[in-house]
């Protein structure tokens, strides 16, 4: 048996890899380059170029790109008329973007289990949190594969609830051969530089609500509209003025965010192929391993993973997670936890809610732990990676 680094051995590779990282290459830097020599570098054209594209790949009839994934979970919320008095379901397993959306309008939100094997929220669990006061589902992507539409969605038409899919995992991903931002109400991205393509920082909302739409565009740009169709007072003086006629953010994307962004986007069936590739060699690696389990998917969803994550079975193994943690990062390669639970956060504390709330979520985040993975890994990193997870479950196998 070989002995592990953290303990006086070799390390399985000389440099550091981590659990993910964005793949920039000599035509993204010359779309940013291009915009930068322009007159614009905000509220110019590549932006409306940026969101007539994830229009075209999504599917969707309309796309809002926004400055990060949590402007675009926010936007999504006031589009939905969310407010004071309002509870939102959401998934614990997740970033806490993804509940404080409901925070940031008044509203309060409510945690839903998820499934043990897949890590979804469970639509089981969604029904058994709706009342009265419940306005929307905010049901996560988790790790890129596709929620349980079809439950969901029945789910939301039986209490007219507004269905907000936060997709930051799942660009590229299809559900029953359709495009994820195509298929809830509204479905948010994020475009940082750990997932599969990015904008350097960067979000979007798709609908295909086009009264949904033009609440997301005066959202995310102050409440603001230069459209005389829209304006309370108009005629006016002249074409420069304009109205604020609702409350708004500045979540503009700038030009040469969006022109990176329209650029990895003609890469992204490339890089999500890439990702698939490295998914079943990892399955196939570990896949008969009883110390570790491995997230399961439904067939409905065609998956590109943004995370891949092995889930230590620690009653079969003498370690503890971050025992297995350190001993990977001393073998340099470097894995990431996802998700602590969000209402366990001390602010969550102060809200009122308990550890406790989602028992399955719970017993998922204790052994969970995010391997590497991203296109730009050779096959000589994702051999490395699977040594490097082999060796540390033989060294503390029981």
């Amino acid at each position: 048996m070989e002995r592990l680094a953290i303990e006086g051995g070799y390390p399985v590779r000389g440099g550091k890899i981590y659990y993910g990282r964005q793949w920039i290459g000599e035509d993204d830097i010359r779309a940013v380059e291009e915009v930068l020599r322009s007159d614009y570098i905000t509220c110019g054209p590549k932006v409306d170029e940026c969101q007539q594209e994830l229009a075209r790949y999504t599917g969707a009839k309309y796309a809002v790109a926004v400055s990060n994934g949590t402007a675009a979970l926010h936007c999504a919320c006031i589009a939905a008329g969310i407010g004071p008095g309002d509870e939102v379901i959401t998934t614990p397993l997740t970033f806490a973007a993804s509940a404080n959306c409901a925070l940031y309008c008044g509203a309060r939100p409510v945690f839903a289990d998820v499934d043990p094997h897949t890590y979804n929220i469970d639509p089981d669990s969604v029904r058994a949190h709706i009342t009265e006061k419940t306005k929307a589902i905010v049901a996560v992507d988790f790790t890129g594969q596709a929620v349980r539409h079809d439950e969901l969605r029945a789910l939301c038409d039986e209490f007219g609830l507004i269905f907000i899919e936060d997709a930051a995992h799942a660009i590229a991903t299809k559900y029953k051969g359709q495009q994820v931002g195509s298929l809830a109400d509204l479905t948010c991205f994020s475009f940082h530089p750990v997932k599969t393509i990015t904008g350097g920082e960067g979000g979007a909302v798709t609908t295909n609500d086009e009264a949904l739409y033009r609440k997301l565009v005066l959202a995310h740009t102050h409440g603001i509209t230069h459209d005389e169709a829209q304006m309370l007072d108009a005629p006016h003086e002249g074409p420069w003025c304009y109205e604020q006629i609702s409350l708004g953010y500045n979540y503009r994307m700038t030009d040469f965010q969006a022109a990176l962004l329209v650029s990895q986007l003609h890469k992204v069936e490339h890089f999500a192929a890439r990702r698939k590739q490295i998914v079943a060699t990892y399955n196939k690696a570990f896949g008969n391993m009883p110390e570790l389990i491995l997230q399961q998917e439904i067939p409905e969803s065609d998956t590109c993973r943004h995370l891949y994550i092995i889930r230590l079975a620690l009653d079969k193994l003498t370690c503890t997670r971050r025992q297995f943690f350190d001993a990977m990062s001393a073998e340099n390669v470097q894995c990431q936890i996802h998700y602590v639970p969000v209402y366990w956060f001390p602010y969550y504390r102060s809200l009122g809610y308990e550890k406790g709330l989602c028992p399955v979520a719970e017993e998922i985040y204790k052994g969970i732990m995010s391997i590497p993975l991203y296109p730009k890994m050779t096959d000589q990193d994702v051999e490395d990676t699977i040594h490097a997870v082999k060796k540390g479950v033989e060294a503390y196998r029981k």
